[in-house]
Parts: C-alpha cells; structure tokens; sequence
C-alpha cells in the first residue's frame, strides 16, 4: 500500500516538474520573441522599421512548417474544417489576428518593451467588456470594480512613463482592443460549435489568411519604401527570429496540453515582471517609481481576474462531479429495482 502511495506521489511530482519546465520554456521563448521583435524593428537598434513585412514572414514560415507537421508528419490531429466554416468563422479571427499583430508589432518602433507590457495589463478589461457586451459573459459589479482598478493602475502607469509616445500607445491600446475582441470570437465562432484548434492547427488554418489579409496593406504601405531602401534581407536574424516565433507556439501546444489555459494566463503575469525586469537591467529601460506603483496595482487587479477565474472553474468542475455522481447513484438504484422486480417473477 505504502509502494503503491509513493509511485502515485512520485507520477504526480514528476507531472508537477514536467508542467512547470513546460511553462518556464513558454515564458523564456515568449519573452525571447518580444525582445527579438523590439531590436528587429527600434530604428536604434537593428533599425528595420518594417512590421507588416515582418508579420508576414512568421506567418509565411510558420504556414509552412504547420503544414509540414499537421500533412507530412502527421504529428498533429487536424479539425476538419467545412468550407462554410472556413469563411464565415476563421477567416475572421485571421482578419482580427493579422491587425493585432500588426498594430502589436508597429507599437515596438515607439515604445519600451517594459511599458508594453504594461499596457497589455489592459487585456482582461478588454476582454471583460468585450464579452459582457456580445452577451458571453455576465456584468458583475465586482468584476467591473476589479476592471477599473486594473484600468486605473494601467493609466498611474502611463502618467509614470518618461518616454510616452501617444501615437505608440495608441497603437498598443488598439493591439488590445482588437486581440481582445479577436478572443470573444473564438467563442463565439468556434467554441459554441464544439471547434477547438491546437495551437498548431490553428497556424495551419489562420496563418496563410494572415498572411493574404497583410498582403493588402503591404502592398501600399511597406513595398515602396523596401524597394526604395533595399531590402537588407540577413538569413541569420530573421531565420532564427521566425524559428522562436513557431517554437513559442509549439511551447504553447505543450503547455495548455499538460497544464491549462488559466496556468498560462498565469505565467503570462510572471513573465511580464521579468520583461520589465530585463528591460530596465539589460536594455537599459527607464522604468520610473511611478511605472512601477501602477502596474503593481493593475497586477493585483489581474491576479484577483485570474484567481476568480479559477475559483469559477473549481466550481464548474465541483458541480459536474457532483452531477455525475447523482446519475451514477441513480442508474445504481434502477438496476436494483430491475434486480428486485426479477426476483419477485
């Protein structure tokens, strides 16, 4: 029995480690891929102002190693997809996603890597609203109160920056705006009819419409101006750039697949501290006092949303145990009045 006891503790402590390197690799590729962007595309540092172009290259790099992986390999179950499906519900979350990645990607040439992520504090309010307004979540005063202070903490934040940007923090904000809104579709459009994508399936499906949509504004906005300049093309960097972009997301497939998707909106928390951490002791960010009072309290804002997150799961799960448990003693009862009656003949 004791044996028995110890190999359980022993299987569950060695879930615990496995869980946990997966989501130190997410945090340290996540934060890799921010840094690398920032230097890539900050006119004093690689100097390479081009965001859509960039984008573009993930999507193109990350297209074809999906399709590599999910058609050649086979590693990954693929969702079929109705071609109805296809547009009248991924294509739209493409849409959504090429624009925050876009804006996201362009607010990198006009703000510090500490204070965008900062900035991204904003996303459970944005997500918040968003759902209380397409009816997916319920208003709660609690919950909104939490918003505000989450909000408030955020401008504290902005009001602290010593290098503010209103035109890079626009851009930021709209990031937000639009991710945020790009996450309520995905339960709207697919998770309310039981389509749930990988990570890596979701590559396979969105980032070739990513890649078309940014075409567009490439096109007029970024072609003219690299054939102007050149384009200065280095394999090196953008190679093992696009290399970290697609293993950010193969971490992503690991972690949500060992641990949950609230686990990461956790270690997302952790792994902003260590951004702006990194960003003030290595690049040499100004990070004021005033940053730092702001986003402490939007932080607190954001571990309450996460803790009331999981609070709701526990329940959901403490219910549906529970009602599982009713029907089993049911179906239990209703073989034994079957038994009872048999006998009885």
């Amino acid at each position: 029995m004791m044996a028995k006891s110890a190999t359980l503790s022993g299987g569950v402590l060695k879930k615990i480690i496995l869980s946990y390197t997966y989501l130190a690799i997410w945090i340290v590729l996540s934060g890799t891929v921010i840094v690398y962007n920032k230097y890539i595309l900050d006119k004093k540092l690689y100097n390479w102002p081009f965001p859509i172009s960039l984008t573009m290259i993930h999507m193109g790099f990350c297209s074809s190693l999906a399709f590599f992986l999910v058609r050649i390999l086979k590693l990954v179950e693929l969702f079929t997809l109705s071609r109805r499906v296809y547009f009248t519900c991924v294509l739209p979350i493409g849409a959504l996603y090429s624009l925050s990645l876009w804006l996201s990607n362009s607010a990198y040439i006009y703000l510090s890597v500490s204070f965008i992520q900062m900035l991204k504090a904003l996303m459970p309010v944005a997500v918040y609203t968003i759902g209380v307004l397409f009816k997916k979540d319920s208003f709660k005063k609690s919950s909104m109160c939490n918003m505000l202070a989450i909000s408030i903490g955020v401008a504290i934040a902005a009001y602290g920056e010593s290098k503010f940007d209103s035109f890079g923090v626009s851009l930021q904000l709209l990031s937000v705006l639009v991710e945020a809104t790009r996450l309520v579709m995905i339960q709207i459009l697919l998770n309310s009819k039981g389509i749930k994508l990988n990570p890596i399936a979701t590559l396979y499906y969105v980032a070739p419409s990513c890649f078309v949509f940014l075409s567009i504004p490439w096109v007029f906005l970024e072609l003219p101006v690299l054939k102007e300049r050149g384009f200065g093309f280095d394999y090196v960097i953008f190679g093992s750039n696009c290399f970290c972009a697609f293993a950010l997301n193969l971490a992503v497939f690991l972690v949500v697949g060992k641990t949950s998707a609230l686990t990461m909106n956790i270690g997302g928390v952790v792994k902003d501290w260590l951004l702006i951490a990194f960003s003030w002791s290595v690049i040499k960010d100004s990070v004021t006092p005033l940053n730092l009072i702001g986003y402490g309290l939007a932080f607190l804002g954001v571990a309450y949303y996460n803790h009331q997150k999981l609070q709701t799961l526990k329940a959901k799960e403490a219910e549906k145990k529970s009602q599982q448990q009713q029907d089993d003693e049911e179906g239990g009862q209703q073989n034994a009045t079957g038994k009872k009656g048999d006998s009885q003949d």
